[in-house]
């Protein structure tokens, strides 16, 4: 940020070697419960315990009935996704980020999609969990890993999450 100039809108890392790290937009928000908070502050948290290696946070807001703010994992490699890890990552996101941001549903996936850039894909994401179709959402050639998309598209069905209340 340079401030009274120019601000960007993503949140970047320069690394020792001269290259440099996107991790997304900085102004990704969720609205819970009036409580407004970005999604990179539940990233970071999450992503400090040691079995988490990457994480997405999904707020999916319907008319007439209560959001679901699922939150998507990336284990690391010989673990799995069980009870005791679920309670830690919402304990954590309690008491390092917000109580009114713990997610519905902790589930585990084997990569979360990405741009090319290297974005965590939360508008596509958030579009085929409501029920919009892959090919509406987003270009396999606009994304670094296209099949990680074929998880969300069967967890939409799975959860009928787009159809009306």
């Amino acid at each position: 940020m340079y401030p009274g100039v120019w601000r960007q809108g993503d949140w970047i890392r320069f690394t020792r070697h001269g290259s440099s790290v996107i991790y997304g937009r900085s102004d990704s928000t969720i609205n819970r419960l009036g409580i407004r908070i970005g999604t990179a502050e539940i990233y970071r948290v999450v992503e400090e315990l040691p079995e988490v290696c990457d994480s997405l946070v999904i707020d999916l807001e319907f008319l007439g009935r209560p959001s679901f703010l699922p939150l998507f994992v990336v284990v690391q490699p010989g673990r799995s996704l069980d009870q005791a890890l679920v309670e830690r990552i919402q304990q954590q996101i309690r008491t390092k980020a917000s109580g009114r941001h713990v997610p519905d549903a902790v589930v585990q996936v084997s990569e979360i999609p990405r741009t090319l850039t290297g974005k965590k894909m939360e508008v596509p994401v958030r579009n085929l969990l409501q029920g919009a179709e892959a090919a509406q959402v987003a270009s396999p050639d606009a994304i670094q890993n296209p099949s990680s998309l074929d998880f969300f598209v069967d967890y939409a069905k799975a959860l009928d999450l787009g159809r009306p209340a």
